[in-house]
């Protein structure tokens, strides 16, 4: 764009029109040109890509969109600016309170203050009332850029933020923001006055380390939610209210799935005999799977030599997060914190040719991570897990074909487990090895085979690993959150590190590609997604008692226990509750523990060689019908692995 005179930039929007306007013009007064239903709408803009305040003035040539409350990244600048009210209240309550940050967040946003005592939740009703009180006064938010000193002597009582300031390189623009009585070192933007924030909710206080780290001082953060309508605000507390009734860690104490013992050590998973049912299920359905496309199963230690993870490069980055040492014999090992580097051994233990490759090993590995305790998270975050992982072997010319076979398999996976699912492709970051033009011809492999297949994903750019390009999957649970699922990395690091080779066509020595993959993740993982996902009614062919046989009197007990050994002999898992307990309270019972089907047999059932079937959430609904009748459709409900779950779309 080509300015009309020293005095006019030129600024260009979004509909491909050119508006000149004098130099230091805000978007304010260009939304206020466009038409005053904009201008009324407007509560930010975004200058060639970036999002500043809508009282910046622009003094070059620009391309310039206003944003509203339909734009993309405007609930991140209304949330942020409920961050800024947020501190204003607290800061009107506990004026002694030191303030440290303030971000949006996925959802809301928190902000984390110093305090010589926690938060009571009487405390934050109040804070809320008053934010309530700030919105009202509708007071702007104002940016002043500053110097260092000027912020040094502005901040002089809050050392997080002096800390935060010194941190700022001298050619970095410094700036504050302030609306009312409060001032904060910020970078922006905000929307323009405070009464934009209409629809907000505190929702809880924690503790939480000064900057992530467990060595400094702890900070009482708040976290609250903001949305531009009251139906979205009450959507999104239900659905906050809906994912607490989901809670895996909750369900997994409720249904006997699981439990973690301080005495053995935290963040290590102790699986009961339901909760090992599930994932056994879970485990041969996906061995088998493997097997029928073509992949080997391989079994590696759980420790290892500390020169493995030397050569492979985890000594010098990752060894903060590794068990060990255990010294043994003059020699140092670790817990094995990944079963990619033992793939490779297997690799190495033998020459390979081009004939040979693909190769595809899967282990069901368990590995050890040190995770600090204050991230541990029930089956979510935790020390110790099995990984379904999986490493490929292979020529160049063959990354397309095996990114396009696994991503068959996470079709078939995620279809089985119900979940819907985004894609993306991560490229080459600034700090990637090797040659950039490997790096990009492979992620250009990539990208084909996501276009061939017609699917929609997204660029994460530069979000590749350093060591090459990757194809992430997001998961979308029933509540449409979105959870980490699985991966397909190329690696040419690894094989490089240990001088892998195979003998070419040519015969001569070639490097080969190895792509990490997961299908599942960890099995504590998924199956605490699937927990919560299936709100711990899992799927008939999961589900660890499949069928609960209710005998109504003590005179139809053989009749009940003889139609039990009928369903274990259909490979079905059927037990017996033969209690004194009356008839409505073991139904109850049952259906507290989410079983799929309970079969009642009265003297009438007995007699007919019938059950009366009751199907988990039809309430009071029950079928009579042949106890054969019933086996068979189980099987092939069990067979067809079927998603009978009340609530999953």
């Amino acid at each position: 764009m080509a300015n009309a005179s020293a005095d006019m930039i030129e600024v260009r929007l979004p509909d491909g029109s050119v508006r000149q306007v004098p130099t230091h013009t805000t978007p304010r007064e260009i939304a206020e040109q466009i038409g005053a239903g904009l201008a009324r709408a407007a509560l930010a803009a975004r200058v060639n890509g970036q999002v500043v305040d809508l009282n910046r003035p622009l003094d070059h040539d620009v391309e310039l969109e206003i944003i509203t409350e339909r734009s993309p990244g405007a609930l991140d600048v209304l949330r942020h600016s409920a961050a800024h009210i947020l501190a204003t209240a607290v800061r009107s309550i506990r004026p002694e309170a030191k303030i440290g940050f303030g971000p949006a967040i996925q959802d809301g946003f928190y902000y984390d203050f110093e305090v010589d005592r926690p938060f009571t939740p009487e405390e934050l009703e109040a804070i809320e009332q008053r934010m309530q009180e700030v919105v009202k006064c509708n007071d702007p938010f104002e940016r002043q850029v500053v110097t260092k000193e000027e912020a040094r002597r502005l901040f002089a009582d809050d050392p997080l933020k002096l800390e935060r300031l010194e941190e700022l390189g001298d050619d970095e623009v410094i700036t504050v923001y302030r609306n009312g009585p409060f001032l904060d070192l910020c970078r922006g933007p905000h929307v323009p006055a405070t009464g934009y924030l209409k629809h907000f909710k505190l929702l809880s206080t924690a503790g939480a380390y000064w900057r992530g780290d467990e060595k400094r001082q702890m900070l009482q953060r708040i976290y609250g939610t903001a949305w531009f309508s009251q139906k979205d605000l009450e959507e999104y507390l239900h659905r906050l209210e809906e994912a607490k009734r989901r809670d895996h860690r909750k369900l997994g104490r409720e249904l006997g799935l699981y439990s973690v013992h301080d005495e053995a050590g935290r963040g290590l998973i102790h699986w009961h005999p339901r909760g090992g049912l599930i994932r056994y299920t879970i485990e041969e359905y996906l061995r088998r799977t493997l097997l029928a496309n073509g992949y080997d199963l391989v079994f590696t230690p759980h420790v290892a030599n500390e020169e493995l993870y030397r050569i492979s490069g985890h000594i010098p980055t990752f060894v903060d997060n590794m068990f060990g040492p255990i010294e043994v014999e003059d020699e140092t090992y670790r817990l094995k914190p990944m079963n990619c580097p033992n793939h490779i051994m297997i690799f190495r233990s033998e020459p390979r040719s081009y004939r040979d490759l693909p190769l595809r090993y899967a282990e069901l590995g368990t590995c050890y991570r040190y995770e600090r305790s204050g991230v541990l998270h029930g089956m979510m975050r935790v020390r110790g897990f099995t990984q379904d992982d999986a490493h490929i072997f292979c020529r160049q010319d063959q990354i397309g074909p095996e990114a396009n076979a696994l991503l068959d398999l996470v079709d078939i996976m995620m279809a089985t487990f119900g979940y819907a699912y985004r894609v993306f492709l991560s490229t080459r970051p600034e700090k990637a090895i090797g040659d950039p033009a490997v790096y990009d011809a492979a992620t250009e492999q990539l990208r084909q085979v996501l276009v061939a297949r017609g699917v929609d994903y997204n660029v994460d750019e530069g979000g590749g690993a350093f060591y090459g390009p990757k194809i992430d999957i997001a998961l979308v649970d029933a509540l449409g959150r979105e959870w980490q699922g699985p991966t397909i990395q190329l690696d040419f690091m690894l094989p490089e590190r240990f001088q892998l080779e195979y003998t070419g066509a040519d015969n001569k020595p070639h490097r080969p590609v190895m792509i990490h993959r997961t299908l599942l993740g960890s099995m504590e993982r998924f199956v605490g997604g699937l927990i919560e996902h299936y709100g711990g009614a899992f799927p008939t062919w999961l589900a660890p008692e499949q069928v609960r046989v209710l005998p109504i009197t003590d005179d139809v007990r053989d009749s009940a226990a003889a139609f039990v050994a009928e369903l274990k002999a259909a490979g079905l898992r059927g037990t017996l509750d033969d209690r004194s307990e009356t008839l409505g309270y073991r139904i109850r019972e049952a259906e507290t523990m989410k079983i799929p089907y309970m079969a009642v047999i009265g003297a009438r059932e007995a007699e007919a060689g019938t059950v009366a079937v009751r199907e988990r959430g039809a309430g009071r609904k029950q079928d009579i019908m042949p106890r054969e009748e019933f086996v068979a459709r189980l099987r092939a409900e069990v067979e067809a692995r079927t998603l009978n779950v009340p609530g999953l779309a």
